[in-house]
Order: structure tokens, then C-alpha cells, then sequence
């Protein structure tokens, strides 16, 4: 009986590979838009002044900034 399907090529194979992983990349990326909208809204403004509040994005911002 022959062989009705031609052998697997390098060229399948990588094509394969591609599609697999842009598949991927499409779903993480999906993905996070839906974890991002559930996120903590920011503080309101203080009435009286005195806006500064140590938040994590300053206080990360700490962090990149040590000698």
C-alpha cells in the first residue's frame, strides 16, 4: 500500500511552530484587558490640599532610583 500522505517537511514543521505560537500570543494578549478592567480605582483628590500619597507606582519608582 503506498503512503497517501507525503512525509512531514522542516518546512511544515516550522509553519506549524509559527501558528502555534501566534495563537498563543493572541490569547495572552486577549487575555489581560479583562484582568486589567478590574483594577483599583485611584484615590480621590484630598480636598484641602496635600495630594502626595506613597503609592506603589512612586514608591517603585524609589526602588529604580537607589545608588
Amino acid at each position: 500500500m503506498p503512503n497517501s500522505q507525503p512525509p512531514a517537511s522542516r518546512r511544515t514543521f516550522f509553519l506549524s511552530a509559527c501558528v502555534a505560537s501566534a495563537a498563543l500570543a493572541c490569547a495572552t494578549w486577549l487575555k489581560k484587558p479583562a484582568q486589567n478592567a478590574v483594577a483599583e480605582l485611584p484615590k480621590p483628590a484630598p480636598e484641602k490640599g496635600g495630594g502626595y500619597s506613597l503609592s506603589d507606582h512612586v514608591k517603585q519608582n524609589y526602588k529604580t532610583t537607589r545608588v
